[in-house]
């Protein structure tokens, strides 16, 4: 039987590796950071623009010109 030994890593798969750590990392921190600010927020958003856009009036229709 022979025995396997598995190869080093080569020097670029071990700093993508670490990017791709820091990354995940900096996004948890992101999304803990949006949930933290949301949660005192009042509601669905804690926008500070309220009724930006007014109801829809009515559904449009649009008709082809005949002649």
């Amino acid at each position: 039987m022979s025995d396997v030994t598995p190869e080093p890593e080569s020097p670029e798969s071990s700093s993508e590796d670490e990017l791709k750590r820091k990354f995940r990392e900096a996004l948890e921190r992101k999304k803990l950071a949006q949930t933290e600010a949301n949660a005192g927020g009042r509601g669905k958003g804690a926008s500070k623009i309220h009724g930006a856009h007014g109801p829809v009036g009515g559904k449009r229709s649009f008709r082809r010109k005949s002649g």
